[in-house]
This record gives structure tokens, C-alpha cells and sequence, in this order.
């Protein structure tokens, strides 16, 4: 490959492969099986923006030759010294300054367009960047175009403390230079039917999965993607609210990101296999809302199913199985825990969700699951010397919730108290109950002196 050639507007002394304050390149599994899937060995291909090296080198082994725009020259530098044997050039500066006459058959631009520019590059709005990319596409030519929601779950989960902190970053780009918010004004600058959307989890640069359709157990990949990425304290749980998201039908549009594939056809999910195929619905979603609904009939029903599963060789806790009428399938690889541990799994995840639980009793994790265990006839021992174990909801929205409920069931316990103690107060001062006690009395009093005769009588 061409060693680096200096178009204009380079970055010189800044890396996006190795950021330090910046977002890294794009990477993840949904982006290599997106080139995968829609490189073909003759196509002429540009990537244009900060993408890993392990989808460049992808690229290579895929097509015929690869070109590389690039703003930061230590980059072009690292990427033209690794692929030397490869077919291609490396132009380094911003696309505003990029005047060659080259065309190509693909282009590349997971990333989006946002980092095409560089540091003396005045104004270049990202509808002018889309056209300059577009006037490099050969007749028939194909466009694989990232782009950030500047409106999705990350926004609903964590406060961005550092959204008035300008990174270092940012002072190559004016504010006017970002993509159009929102999925429908993206669709309508594209201005193009021939595309396929789909939705990015967690994020555009750690694209893990993509799909057309945030449904069904798409929606479970999805919420488990987000909610690795958010780990610490959140304002609401990540995975609750990607799949109520998703059953309100929004999900999509609040996605992190999208791709766009203009000129081909893209494979609905990528990459290939990682959402469950044939129906069903996640025996953790159905025992939720068995709790919520007080339906302990139904627990009673498909707690021993699901053990008995478990004991005919089955390995995975109900976040991971698919039930399916009255069969169980595992959804994702095999957990090697025993039955309890699975239960165990279970309660925890329920008392994190902020989920309803109908047993006042089962208020920790070890209660709750030996009330689950019995239901399959199973005795979990007590706990030796350890305290009861309080697990919070996972989120401060689930918290407040929480917090909101029980102090109704409390002012409605009370409200039954004091009912109570009104209705025994009224019987004691009732004529028959009074008359009751005075001849029962003095029977109780010969009773038990007639019981302490005897007993001294026996000695």
C-alpha cells in the first residue's frame, strides 16, 4: 500500500486509532459481517474515516484494492506500514481538501462523517460531506454510512456530565457539521429509497449487533448489548428499557446507531446466528410477569417444568432459556450451575428490575429463591451467620418505584391494622362478648386449680 499522501487539513499530532480524549475507531462484529456480507473480491473499495485495523485488513483480504482517507497522520502512517503489501493508497487530511479524481465501487464510512474533517476545515456540513463521498461512487456503486443518535437509550440511562466540556476533538468540527438528529431527518437527507436501515447496539463504535427489526428476541440481544455497556449507577436499567422499548414499537428509533447500506442488499441481523431463531418467549420475561400479576398458579406450572428441563441435561437460568408452549430451549451458550444457583440467578435479576414480588416474606435473594425451590419441591437451607442480603433495583427510576410502592402497601397495611384493631375493640365491648367472659372466667380458674390438685395428688 502507497505510503501516506498529505491532501490537506492532517491531524499531526492526534490518533484515533489510539484516542486519549476521544471516542476510538469503529470496530465490532456487526461491522465486519456488514463487509463481509457486501464486498465482492473485484470491488474497488475507499474507507473513509477511523476504522479498526481489523476491519481494514478485512477489507484487503476481501477486495481488490482499498484506499484509506484518514485525518491523523500517525494513523496513515501505522495502517500504510501494516498493509504495505496490500493494493491501495492512504490519503491523509479531511475530505473537504480531497480532490483526486479517484472512484470506487464501495465506500466505507461506518464511523459517519463527523471525523472527515480537520482542524483548519471552516465550515463543512455533514449533508456537503454525504455529497462529496457520493461523487466518488461509480455508477451502481455501494454505500455502507454509520451515523450516532444524538437520542437514544445512552441519553435515557446516564447523564452526559461532560456534554459542555468540549474534547479535544471537537475543535476540528463546527456545531453545524453533525449528522441530522433522529432517524427520519437522517432518511430524509439521504434522500434515497434504494437503502436498508439498521439498528447498532451498543454503539457505533463497538458494534456488537445490527438489525432491520428490533422485535422478539432481537430486542433481548439488543437490551443485553446496552446494558453490558452500562454497568455502574444508571437513571433507569439499561436492559428493562430497551425491551420496553421495544413492546412500545420505539426502539428502533432510539437505537444508538444506525447503518445505512445504500446499493445492496445487507443481511437482517448481523452477524450471522446471534438471534435465536422459531418462536417462543424468554422464560424470564414470563416469570416476571407471573410475579407482577400474582399469578402463583402459573409459577407452580412452569417453576418444576423448568427444573425438570434442568435435570434432563438443560443448562441455563431463565434469562437464557426460550419457553415455547410447554418446551425449553437455551438461548446463548450453556451456564454450568446447579439448580438452586439457576433459581438463585433468577431472584437476584427480579429484585433488581424493581419487579413486584407477591410475597412479603421473599424480600431478599436467599428467601425468594427457596420459595421458588419448594414450589419444585426442593429445600434450600438456611443461611448460616450471614445477614439478609438487600438487592436494590438497578436503576434510580426502578428505585423510586420501588420506594413509591411499598410505601403504599405499608399505608394500606396500616389502614387493615387499624380496621382491625376498631373491629376487636368493638367486639371486647359487646354485651355477649362481656357476658361470655364473665362465665367462662371463673371456669378457666376452677380449671386450672383443679389441674394443680391433681398433679400433687399423682406425686
Amino acid at each position: 500500500m502507497t505510503r501516506s499522501n498529505l491532501i490537506g487539513g492532517e491531524m499531526l499530532n492526534w490518533s484515533d486509532l489510539h484516542p486519549g480524549d476521544a471516542r476510538p475507531a469503529v470496530a465490532g462484529s456487526a461491522a465486519t459481517a456488514l463487509l463481509a456480507a457486501t464486498l465482492q473480491p473485484d470491488d474497488s473499495v475507499l474507507i473513509a474515516g477511523p476504522h479498526a485495523a481489523d476491519l481494514i485488513t478485512a477489507a484487503v483480504a476481501q477486495a481488490t484494492s482499498v484506499d484509506l482517507l484518514l485525518r491523523s497522520a500517525p494513523d496513515a502512517e501505522e495502517l500504510a506500514e501494516l498493509l504495505d503489501d496490500a493494493k491501495g493508497q492512504v490519503f491523509c487530511g479531511s475530505l473537504d481538501r480531497w480532490v483526486v479524481n479517484e472512484t470506487y465501487d464501495v465506500i466505507v464510512a461506518l464511523d459517519g462523517l463527523e471525523r472527515l474533517g480537520g482542524p483548519d476545515t471552516a465550515n463543512f456540513p455533514w449533508a456537503q460531506a454525504l455529497d462529496r463521498l457520493r461523487a466518488r461512487l461509480r455508477p451502481g456503486g455501494r454505500l455502507l454510512l454509520g451515523a450516532t443518535n444524538s437520542f437514544g437509550f445512552e441519553r435515557l440511562i446516564q447523564p452526559d456530565i461532560t456534554a459542555a466540556l468540549p474534547r479535544d476533538e471537537d475543535w476540528a468540527r463546527d456545531i453545524a457539521d453533525r449528522a441530522p438528529a433522529g432517524l427520519k431527518p437522517l432518511l430524509s437527507a439521504l434522500g434515497t429509497s434504494d437503502l436498508q436501515t439498521s439498528a447498532v447496539f451498543p454503539s457505533l463504535v463497538q458494534a456488537d449487533v445490527a438489525v432491520t427489526s428490533v422485535e422478539g428476541f432481537a430486542a433481548v440481544v439488543a437490551a443485553r448489548a446496552v446494558a453490558s455497556r452500562n454497568e455502574g449507577p444508571v437513571l433507569t436499567d439499561p436492559y428493562r428499557l430497551v425491551l420496553d422499548a421495544a413492546a412500545a414499537g420505539v426502539a428502533f428509533e432510539l437505537a444508538p446507531a444506525w447503518y445505512f447500506v445504500i446499493g445492496v442488499e445487507a443481511p437482517a441481523v448481523l452477524p450471522a446466528g446471534v438471534v435465536p431463531d422459531g418462536d417462543g418467549v424468554l422464560l424470564e420475561e414470563h416469570l416476571l410477569a407471573a410475579l407482577r400479576s400474582d399469578d402463583q398458579a402459573e409459577l407452580r406450572r412452569v417453576i418444576p417444568a423448568y427444573v425438570a428441563w434442568l435435570g434432563a441435561g438443560g443448562a441455563g437460568s431463565p434469562d437464557n432459556v426460550i419457553l415455547d408452549g410447554t418446551s425449553y430451549r437455551l438461548f446463548g451458550e450453556a451456564q454450568e450451575l446447579d439448580v438452586v444457583e439457576h433459581l438463585a440467578r433468577f431472584a437476584r435479576r427480579a429484585l433488581e428490575s424493581g419487579s413486584r414480588q407477591p410475597w412479603p416474606a421473599a424480600a431478599d435473594p436467599h428467601a425468594l429463591t427457596a420459595r421458588l425451590a419448594a414450589m419444585a419441591g426442593i429445600t434450600v437451607p438456611e443461611q448460616e451467620f450471614t445477614p439478609d442480603e438487600v438487592v436494590r433495583p438497578r436503576g434510580s427510576a426502578e428505585q423510586l418505584t420501588t420506594v413509591a410502592r411499598l410505601a403504599d402497601e405499608l399505608a394500606h397495611a396500616s389502614a387493615r391494622a387499624i380496621l382491625f384493631e376498631g373491629t376487636v375493640s368493638g367486639i371486647r365491648r359487646s354485651l355477649p362478648y362481656r357476658v361470655g367472659h364473665a362465665v367462662l372466667n371463673p371456669a378457666r380458674v376452677i380449671r386450672r386449680r383443679l389441674k394443680r390438685v391433681l398433679r400433687k395428688v399423682r406425686r
